[in-house]
């Protein structure tokens, strides 16, 4: 499956540390109603069982908004909830590998760090990357940021769909106009935000506006 740049443009990032008010279906549901184009589903902590019934639920909903549903790093569960796609990082399966257990249908999205990781991940049959991290994130905290330099020199280099990731907020999101991403990838902007839903869509306002910068 090739990947729609558009899908890119205001990617949510689950992470249930700030649930309490309201469930991460809640927060994810909020997002979806005010224009989110993709949602990661990221769990690290969860048992199998639990990550799976998680997964059918946030899938079905995602497809009730014609948003691409996407897991992290677990090929397993993305297989058995008929997820759109899977995201790997580099110390993950290279997408080759994933590719052969998935089939043709699913997104395959890595994540990047230099030009050198970024076109190998496409040779291997990426179908978007991700980014970052491109300011100081608390999601990631053994990882340098990214230079400017560097994600113009990656968008440059590759033909596949780019999306920004690491610390983005609508107070420096438009520092990333002029990259050549395709959009941004956001955890705590939009979940640890105490109406999702609103920060969803003017997130989704900046986002636009970065994007036409770049073309």
């Amino acid at each position: 499956m090739k990947c729609d740049k558009n899908w890119m443009l205001l990617y949510a990032v689950t992470d249930r540390a700030w649930t309490g008010k309201m469930s991460l279906y809640e927060q994810v549901e909020a997002a979806l109603k005010n224009g989110v184009t993709c949602v990661q589903l990221r769990e690290k902590e969860l048992d199998e069982e639990t990550f799976l019934k998680e997964a059918m639920e946030i899938g079905r909903l995602c497809r009730e908004y014609h948003v691409p549903f996407i897991i992290n790093d677990n090929v397993e569960i993305a297989v058995k909830c008929g997820a759109d796609g899977i995201h790997v990082g580099q110390e993950d399966m290279v997408a080759s590998d994933v590719r052969s257990r998935v089939g043709d249908s699913m997104i395959i999205g890595v994540s990047a760090h230099t030009v050198e990781e970024a076109v190998e991940a496409v040779k291997n049959g990426a179908d978007y990357l991700g980014l970052g991290s491109v300011f100081n994130t608390s999601t990631k905290l053994d990882v340098d940021n990214m230079s400017a330099e560097m994600l113009r020199a990656i968008c440059d280099a590759v033909d596949v769909p780019t999306v920004a990731i690491g610390g983005i907020s609508e107070k420096n999101i438009m520092q990333l106009q002029g990259s050549g991403v395709d959009g941004v990838a956001v955890v705590s902007a939009i979940f640890a935000a105490e109406d999702p839903g609103k920060a969803a869509a003017g997130l989704l306002a900046l986002a636009k506006e970065m994007v036409e910068g770049n073309e």
